[in-house]
């Protein structure tokens, strides 16, 4: 049964200084430092939970004009959190270091932007606004459009009761990579860490 918007409701409750402005990537079969060689980074200390990583990544950006990347495996994929971030759902950073691979990111920030990437092998399959899911762009845009219902992106001509879009963008993300994610697996994990130019 694929996950709802209604399984990720703790995203905003549990880490709300991240969720006011992250991208968050999983990245199939690469390892982190691939990953980060790839975005043309370099390592920095690691940092253990997103609260931590969130906390340095403003701080690191103000100190070097750069963003702060932080990697940890899960399942076969490399998890990729920026704080404040949107290197991840960039096409001219991503579409490449998509090469032989999945990409599938999405990000928000203060002022309510937002995107959606899912990219195979440098090939954007899919990019859409999650509050107006009903503009795609890519080479397959309708392709999981049931499954963008069903997870609870609003596609109808109505409003929506409830904005769901930063929930209903972790459940695609599920959706297309098999990659649950937990807020014990934010809290806890030690993320491999590096920076990378803006």
């Amino acid at each position: 049964m694929t996950s709802t918007a209604a399984d990720y409701l703790w995203f905003e409750d549990d880490f709300p200084d991240l969720a006011d402005a992250y991208c968050v990537t999983l990245v199939r079969a690469l390892a982190p430092s691939e990953v980060l060689r790839r975005l043309r980074g370099r390592p920095e200390p690691s940092l253990t939970g997103v609260d931590a990583v969130t906390e340095a990544a403003y701080e690191h950006q103000e100190r070097t004009g750069e963003q702060l990347l932080a990697m940890a495996g899960i399942g076969d994929h490399t998890l990729v959190v920026e704080a404040n971030g949107y290197l991840g759902v960039t096409e001219e950073r991503a579409l490449p270091a998509s090469a032989g691979t999945t990409w599938v990111s999405h990000f928000v920030n203060i002022n309510a932007v937002d995107a959606f990437l899912w990219a195979e092998d440098t090939d954007s399959r899919l990019w859409f606004e999650p509050m107006f899911p009903d503009s795609r762009w890519g080479t397959t845009p309708d392709v999981v459009l049931g499954t963008m219902r069903r997870v609870g992106f609003d596609l109808g001509e109505d409003e929506p009761e409830e904005v769901l879009s930063v929930p209903a963008s972790f459940a695609l993300a599920e959706h297309l990579t098999g990659v649950a994610l937990t807020p014990e697996f934010l809290r806890e994990t030690t993320f491999t860490c590096g920076s990378a130019p803006l």
